[in-house]
């Protein structure tokens, strides 16, 4: 019963993010890139999906979205609670314009 649940809640969350993802590039394509880390051609892909493709897609109980960083130091500016939380995240927006974007496989 706890794994259906599960896969409901990724089923939900891979909603979100689809519809989400076509909104952003919708309203201004560049900003949409860098914010969800991708490249043009799955965002062309993202962008040309019909509700019904994206209902399939949403469906798999595969997790789509992921982090944009695997390293401790992106962790830390992004969670800072200091005076400088400002520059802080400034930092991390640099360094994570700086890793590559997904390519469609």
């Amino acid at each position: 019963m706890r794994n259906h649940a599960l896969q409901d809640e990724i089923r939900e969350l891979n909603l979100a993010y689809l519809m989400l993802a076509q909104q952003m590039l919708r309203e201004d394509r560049a900003v949409a890139l860098y914010r969800l880390g991708i490249g043009e051609d799955v965002a062309d892909v993202l962008e040309g999906f019909s509700a019904a493709q994206l209902l399939r897609m949403a469906s798999s109980t595969m997790l789509l979205c992921q982090f944009r960083f695997n390293d401790s130091m992106l962790v830390d500016l992004l969670a800072s609670h200091g005076r400088e939380r400002g520059t802080a995240h400034l930092h991390a927006a640099i360094l994570a314009a700086g890793k590559p974007v997904e390519a469609l496989s």
